[in-house]
């Protein structure tokens, strides 16, 4: 991307992350914003978001949407003083992982391929979740379904490996 053109974008994106935030705040009741330590956490993330994008290196997203990732886990963990969520919230990071690995492909221009790549990991983070929310009891009734997320888990692993390499590659259909 030519530098005429990461300028805008840059700021662009920092006013809907901030307008998101703000909206957020608006709509969920009883959310308040309180700038508290893990806003650092996040703001680092956000950092070295645009500290990607002004340089011209885009794998930087992938560290950027950890880091962001985490802040998040913590403001919410300080906010509720729920700390004993670490054990079914750390699905969110391989989930953040794939996230940044789909914003660099589509600032690379390689989209297809980071759609493919970093969904795998957004699946095993959502699956992950799902699995951990119902060992801990999360999820209330529902938690008694997870065996079926782990059911649907490898029927798609299962369909993935009997793929033909060049379908699972992007290359087409035969």
């Amino acid at each position: 991307m030519n530098a005429g053109r990461r300028l805008p974008l840059v700021g662009g994106l920092l006013l809907i992350v901030v307008g998101g935030v703000l909206l957020a705040a608006e709509l969920i009741p009883g959310w308040e914003i309180e700038f508290t330590w893990p806003w650092i956490i996040i703001a680092v993330g956000i950092g070295l978001f645009v500290l990607g994008l002004l340089t011209g290196q885009p794998d930087m997203v992938i560290p950027a949407c950890i880091v962001a990732g985490v802040g998040g886990i913590l403001y919410y963990q300080d906010a509720s003083g729920n700390w004993e969520s670490w054990g079914y919230l750390w699905p969110v990071i391989p989930a953040c992982i794939g996230i940044g690995t789909i914003l660099a492909g589509l600032l690379r221009g390689d989209l297809r391929r980071a759609l493919r790549e970093g969904g795998k990991s957004i699946l095993f983070g959502a699956v992950a979740f799902v699995i951990m929310a119902a060992i801990f009891g999360v999820l209330g009734e529902w938690g008694s379904y997870w065996p079926v997320v782990l059911i649907l888990a490898g029927v798609v692993g299962v369909i993935w490996a009997l793929l033909p390499q060049r379908i699972r590659s992007g290359g087409g259909e035969e």
